[in-house]
């Protein structure tokens, strides 16, 4: 028995998609094209690569099964992903996709096997580490889309906007102190 399998990574990864999805739904269609530096994504295209981010590993475990990553062609999938994120959306577009895709990922998540999740996939020649979980390696799209999230709660700022995971802290604080129990 293990005490974080499948329905546990597929409950946290909503649990990340959904605090993604209120981030894109508090910033306003006006600043999808809102860009912190000209080199970087702009606010749509940030989602949309949080979006489909967990097609990469939904090609390598779920639809080819690898056990090796040595050969996988890693520029043409990315080249199509990057594509992607190009294509124009709405805000309410974008919504739908990070609501679709998120939820086919964790139901994907939910219904695999603990034993599926302790096989080891091998790195290309070379990398490190040698091998890695394919647990570990689902667990890298939620990792992923919080370290772009963190991009987000940043870009709100920089907006005006108080983060709504800032908010409820805020909220719990002052739930604390009117009660007597915080200071």
């Amino acid at each position: 028995m293990t005490y974080y399998g499948p329905k546990e990574l597929a409950d946290s990864y909503r649990t990340v998609r959904n605090n993604t999805i209120k981030i894109a739904e508090e910033i306003p269609e006006a600043h999808y094209g809102f860009r912190a530096t000209p080199d970087t994504r702009s606010v749509a295209e940030t989602l949309v690569h949080i979006a489909v981010g967990a097609r990469l590993q939904e090609q390598v475990h779920m639809v080819k099964h690898l056990s090796t990553l040595a050969g996988f062609d890693f520029a043409g999938f990315l080249t199509k992903q990057i594509a992607e994120e190009q294509v124009p959306r709405s805000k309410a577009q974008i919504v739908d996709l990070l609501r679709t895709e998120g939820e086919k990922f964790a139901s994907a998540l939910a219904g695999l096997s603990e034993d599926f999740l302790a096989e080891r996939v091998q790195s290309p020649a070379g990398m490190v580490p040698a091998s890695r979980s394919r647990f570990e390696m689902l667990l890298s799209p939620k990792e992923h889309e919080m370290h772009h999230r963190g991009q987000l709660m940043l870009v709100e700022r920089m907006l005006g906007i108080t983060p709504h995971l800032t908010r409820q802290m805020q909220e719990r604080i002052a739930a604390m102190r009117a009660g007597g129990t915080g200071n």
